[in-house]
């Protein structure tokens, strides 16, 4: 079984998946936003085929760890996607994950405009590693045996 995470941002949603062993995470593609509906039904698509058991959503606490209306939307996204893909969602703080992510792009050769929306998928590889180190006992493993 495959682990998604999404990383929610304003403008584009980065998707992230684990890869055929569950060793690591790569990142699957943008979605530019439009309307609630058409995001779910965009992500479903991206993930139809990969046989995901669970989907990590980044969850914007602020620095002190309280939830503003960032965290709050996230959480309503969360229960959306769970309703309409029919998987578990987790939540998953994922702060600090956009500067980690702009840190590992920049050492990265892109155009301008393909580091913009690499960054939202990127961000989603982060939260998605940041899960799977918080939970190993969780990650499915593709032992051959």
């Amino acid at each position: 079984m495959t682990i998604a995470a999404v990383d929610l941002g304003r403008r584009r949603i980065g998707v992230a998946v684990t890869d055929a062993a569950s060793m690591g995470a790569h990142p699957l593609g943008i979605v530019e936003r439009r309307a609630l509906k058409k995001d779910l039904e965009a992500i479903a698509a991206m993930l139809r085929d990969r046989q995901v058991s669970t989907i990590v959503v980044g969850l914007p606490l602020n620095m002190d760890g309280s939830e503003g209306p960032a965290a709050r939307g996230a959480r309503r996204f969360a229960a959306s996607i769970a309703d309409a893909l029919g998987v578990s969602v987790e939540m998953f703080d994922e702060r600090l994950t956009s500067f980690e992510a702009r840190e590992r792009l920049a050492d990265m050769p892109a155009r301008k405009g393909a580091r913009k929306t690499g960054l939202d998928a990127l961000a989603a590889v982060v939260i998605l590693e940041g899960w799977m180190q918080a939970h190993p006992e969780r990650v499915p493993r593709d032992d051959g045996g």
